[in-house]
């Protein structure tokens, strides 16, 4: 089986930490990938909503508003996948990033190469590019459109982040199944995404979540 081919990819840059922020521009710019760059989250934010990029790198000391303030934002707005740069050994800043929003955390030193692989992970996410190729699924209330990346009970849409949408997707094709948190990394991982390992449990608790756990039943559970 041949690799999937490579993910183009067009990023917007938040930066904050000079050094953070630097390295993933020097990384995209040795990769030939298109980045643009913008300083403080408000331009940021006003920039991501605008709908030309594929993902978003937003530094945890983005100035004006924080990376957690933006995360917040986009997820009321928009579905762009977005990936969180982060402090090395950090875990408030990891944590709150995710639970506000953010798909994945990077912490330097980082290569181009595994910048590209997290980036690429997330957008082939978003583009619905994981798993077996099926572009609807149906399960009571609940409707999952592959194609489009959206997930909808009762009709009404459903706010999931990027690794959220991925993490119910793959318990909704393996209804009346019981997953190991193992098997469920696994699935739900699709590359070398170790960012996407540390966040498993944020996204089953928000998928647990009183908006959603009244009313949705897939019939898959994690063991």
């Amino acid at each position: 089986m041949h690799p999937p081919p490579p993910v183009r990819l067009r990023v917007l840059l938040l930066s904050g930490d000079p050094l953070r922020s630097e390295a993933a521009r020097r990384a995209l710019d040795a990769a030939a990938v298109p980045v643009d760059r913008v300083d403080g989250g408000r331009r940021g934010l006003a920039e991501a909503l605008k709908g030309r990029h594929d993902v978003v790198v937003v530094d945890a000391a983005v100035a004006e508003l924080s990376a957690v303030e933006v995360c917040r934002a986009l997820r009321a707005w928009s579905a762009i996948p977005v990936l969180a740069l982060c402090g090395a050994g950090d875990e408030g800043d990891r944590v709150r990033a995710l639970e506000a929003g953010a798909d994945a955390c990077l912490a330097p030193p980082f290569s181009s190469r595994e910048l590209l692989a997290h980036l690429r992970a997330l957008v082939r996410r978003a583009r619905g590019a994981v798993g077996p190729p099926r572009e609807l699924i149906r399960l009571g209330e609940l409707e999952i459109s592959v194609r489009d990346r959206r997930a909808t009970l009762g009709g009404r849409p459903l706010g999931l982040t990027t690794a959220e949408f991925v993490t119910l997707r793959v318990l909704a094709e393996r209804a009346g199944r019981v997953l190991t948190r193992e098997e469920l990394l696994e699935l739900t991982k699709g590359s070398a995404d170790e960012a996407f390992d540390r966040s498993i449990d944020v996204q089953i608790s928000r998928l647990r979540g009183p908006g959603t756990r009244n009313r949705m039943r897939t019939g898959a559970a994690v063991g």
